[in-house]
This record gives structure tokens, sequence and C-alpha cells, in this order.
């Protein structure tokens, strides 16, 4: 095993003299091309071209004398010190960090950065990376190759963005361009880069927070889940407070996915699912409820997609939903959903012919089915007598886990 292990975090200014020191007395470096060619670099060490972090961390784990590995940025920050230190290695590893290319980024562009959410972009996560662009108006997206600003604009046609992309901070070919979203997949960007996502409702200067990212219920906010009526104004017969919990449980939204409502009405399950933290599309027939679902976006601060036009025909253009609500169409646009196979798909029904309809839609997709009547009854509690009754069936369709 390496006598010693440091990791030196590397942002093109001179190194420290705790860093000149570990990397002056290495037997052993790794990095990129770049880090291998600094001078300071001893020319008689052995030197690890840094791919596989995993490989590198086997070598550097057989190797006798003092081991250096180089990163960009701040190693401990999305960087090789994870791996480093899994405990399949074996490593102990000191860190002697730099500025991180996320501060980096943000420092070129002049903007605090307490309130942005920071996510990774590689092929695999790339849709999730996109859908917390949607979903909120700061996101620093860490690329890589194939997963770059070209690929991120692409797969946010339809939603208006500016882009902030930081090519190869710290070097001499340093480079910050601002472009909005729509030109950005005409050029071509260089590696490595980061790009700063900003835009929709509630971009500007926020008020000091307390958390970073996401503060996840401002004290604006309301609270509590599938808030009552009053809080909505216009409602559907099938937009109730207890009929919304349900759904919102059963779909489960999160950060990072895509969420669909069909026959979004007032608007208000859309809102709550974005005040998960997901980003979501409602879509609907009606131009007056889409224009109530973009007021309730904007009352409630949440970024909303909605898009006029009827299912399933509207539905072909629109990105890949990791899960679905549908609120009005039937058994024909249930079918549509499963067709593009989201992990879920939440619908309800007032008649048991269409509950039927609706579940064998859902079986012939694939997908397993639940089925549960519901009855809430609204009292008056100033003589406990019933103010309203309703009764829906709430389907859910359930297929097997995905990948991001």
């Amino acid at each position: 095993m390496a006598d010693r292990v440091t990791v030196i975090g590397w942002d093109g200014s001179p190194l420290t003299a705790a860093a000149g020191a570990a990397l002056s007395a290495a037997t052993l470096v790794a990095g990129a091309a770049h880090h291998l060619a600094l001078p300071e670099v001893p020319p008689r060490a052995e030197r690890i071209r840094l791919g596989s972090v995993d490989l590198a961390a086997r070598r550097i784990a057989g190797h006798r004398g003092s081991a250096v590995v180089l990163a960009d940025g701040d190693p401990g920050f999305f960087g090789v010190v994870r791996t480093l230190r899994a405990p399949e290695h074996g490593l102990e590893v000191e860190v002697v960090p730099a500025v991180s290319a996320v501060a980096a980024a943000f420092a070129r562009a002049g903007m605090p950065w307490d309130d942005a959410q920071v996510v990774v972009a590689h092929r695999r996560t790339l849709r999730r990376a996109v859908n917390v662009c949607r979903a909120h108006p700061k996101v620093a997206v860490l690329t890589s190759p194939g997963a770059g600003p070209a690929e991120l604009a692409l797969l946010l046609e339809g939603v208006h963005r500016t882009f902030v992309i930081c090519e190869e901070l710290g070097s001499e070919r340093e480079q910050v361009t601002v472009l909005t979203s729509d030109k950005v997949a005409d050029h071509a960007w260089r590696d490595p880069n980061l790009v700063i996502v900003l835009g929709g409702s509630g971009h500007g200067v926020p008020a000091p927070g307390w958390i970073a990212g996401r503060d996840p219920a401002p004290p604006q906010s309301v609270r509590g889940w599938a808030l009552p009526a009053h809080e909505y104004g216009e409602l559907g017969a099938g937009e109730t407070a207890d009929l919304r919990a349900a759904q919102l449980a059963r779909l489960g939204p999160r950060t990072g996915d895509l969420v669909w409502d069909i026959g979004c009405g007032s608007g208000a399950l859309a809102a709550e699912a974005a005040r998960f933290g997901a980003a979501v599309i409602a879509v609907d027939a009606d131009k007056a409820a889409c224009a109530r679902t973009e007021a309730l976006a904007r009352r409630f601060r949440v970024q909303l997609h909605v898009v006029a036009g009827r299912a399933p025909h509207v539905l072909e253009s629109l990105p890949e939903p990791d899960v679905v609500r549908v609120g009005g169409g039937g058994a024909a646009v249930v079918s549509a959903c499963a067709d593009r196979r989201p992990e879920r798909i939440v619908a309800h029904a007032a008649t048991r012919d269409e509950a039927e309809a609706i579940g064998a839609a859902l079986a012939e997709g694939g997908y397993e089915v639940e089925c549960a009547l519901l009855q809430s009854v609204e009292l008056d509690t100033s003589v406990w007598s019933e103010r309203e009754r309703s009764v829906a069936f709430l389907l859910s369709g359930r297929r097997g886990e995905r990948s991001p």
C-alpha cells in the first residue's frame, strides 16, 4: 500500500506550499494529461493517466512510496475523493483542495450560488439533470462528454433558459459564454466545461436563505400538501383534496422526475408536484384551465411548463415522463401514456365501468393495477353535519424500477 496518498485540487492558480511539498516528494502521480504536464511534477515519478479512478486506486494501493492524485477544483465535491476512500481500496487520503469549478463558474458570472441546485450530467443521468433545470431557476450542471451544453439545450426544447457556459476554467483557454438555450446547440463546446442554467419564475435576486440549494418550504409558502379548495379557487370534480393526496402519495414525485399532469384543470396537483421539486408538464385542452394553472404556478413560485392541447395527440411531442397523472381522457389517454413506459400512472374514475376500462388499459400496458374506492365526507364542525360528499375510484399502475 502507498505510504501516503495526497489528493491535490488544481484550479489554474499556483500550488500552495502544502500542495507543492506533497507533489515534490511524490513517487507516483496520477492525473489528467494537463495535470501530468505541470512543471512541478517530479520527472522521476511514475505517472498514471487518470481515466478510471477505480483502476488508478488499485495501482496506488499496490505502490510503495508517496502517491499524489491531481484533480480539477475541489476533489471532495463530486470528485475523486469518494472513490479513493471506498472500502475496497483501503486508502487513507489527505486532501489539499482548490476552488471548485462550481464556485469558480459563479464567480466568473458574478452571482451567488448558495441558492443553486448542483447536478452531475453524464449519459446515464442527463435526463434527470435536464428535469432539474426544468424545475429550478438556478442550476449548475457539471457536464461530461456526450452530456454537455448542446445535449442539455436539445432536451430543454420549448423551455426558455439562459446558459452561462464556462469552458476550461483556470486554464489559458478559459472562456465564458452567455447564450439563450435555443442557440446553444449551434456551437461546439470544449471539455471540460460547466453550465449555469438560469431562468423561469423566481429568477432574480432572492432573499438571504438558511439552507443551500432549494428551500423545501420557504416561510411565505402555505404549510401542508393536498391543500383545500380555497387555496386554489375553482376546482373540478376530480380535484378534491383527499383524492389529490392519494394521487400524490402513489405518484411520489421527487427531484429529477418529470411529471405529466394530463387534464390539469385548476393546476392544483401540478403545483403540488412541483413543490416536491419535480419538473412538471401540465396539459389541458381548455385554454382557461391552462391560464389558471400558469397563475397558480406564479402564486406558489414554482416552475411549470403548461401545454395547451388535447390528449393523446399532444403527448407525442412531449419528453419522456417518470410518472403520470391522468385527470381526464379516460382509457384512451391511459393507453397512450402506458406506451411511453413511465414508472407509475395514476388516474381516477367516477363510475365502475370507467374504472374497469382504465384498469384494463393499464394491465394491457404491462402495469400492476391497484384500485380503491375513495369516499370522503366534509363536515361542518359548527353543527357536525355533512357539508359535501365525494366518491371516486382511484386507479394506479406500477411497473418495475427504471434506471435514472
